[in-house]
């Protein structure tokens, strides 16, 4: 069976960014599709600090969330990535976690179908989108689009329940993610996924 794992950078487990993921979850459930729900926003997750300990021990050097979310990803066929708007921009923690997951992981993420998700009073949205979808296209990971922003408006959670278009925006995105996992693992099985190349790495070290 196919799977999707959420992630809820949110420290609020009932609130505006969950009653989204919510709304996706019963879609993935009547299309087949397992879902597990991952906690985020409430949890102590530190940056990054550029160590690369990652690459001799295959984990991030710091034992959190962080490597238990790292075996759910690696056997997962979708990621959702929800988080509020905290001044134009997405919840700390769940940037720290994604900063860290991506960096640390040394499987492929190659053809894994990505969605970010937001939820905001009333601005900072897109820019909020803008960088959670930087995770995915960076990874060779395709992004499940639907037909509005992925975003919800509200205050709180009975505020995001009358968003009638995001949530409709929540369950068109789930159902274009269900159908993208399938498609793809029907095409892995017939013709491969397309080759990657990885031999090319410019820095311009010496400054010119």
């Amino acid at each position: 069976m196919s799977k999707v794992l959420l992630l809820n950078g949110s420290a609020h487990q009932h609130g505006c960014t969950a009653t989204a993921l919510d709304e996706m979850i019963r879609v993935f459930e009547g299309e087949g599709v397992e879902t597990e729900l991952i906690q985020v926003g409430s949890q102590p997750i530190r940056g990054c600090i550029s160590c690369n300990k990652c690459v001799e021990l295959g984990r991030c050097v710091f034992d959190d969330l962080v490597n238990q979310v790292a075996p759910k990803l690696e056997q997962a066929d979708g990621l959702v990535v929800g988080s509020p708007v905290y001044y134009g921009s997405p919840n700390g923690n769940i940037l720290s976690l994604m900063d860290r997951l991506f960096y640390s992981t040394p499987f492929s993420k190659h053809m894994k179908v990505g969605a970010a998700v937001v939820s905001c009073r009333r601005g900072g949205n897109t820019a909020s989108f803008d960088v959670l979808n930087k995770y995915f296209t960076i990874s060779s990971m395709p992004v499940a689009s639907s037909t509005y922003w992925n975003q919800v408006h509200g205050f709180t959670a009975e505020d995001v329940k009358k968003d009638l278009e995001g949530l409709q925006t929540m369950r068109n995105l789930a159902r274009s993610m269900s159908f993208m996992i399938k498609a793809f693992a029907d095409a892995k099985g017939k013709y491969g996924y397309p080759q990657l190349e990885s031999s090319v790495f410019t820095s311009f070290p010496d400054g010119k």
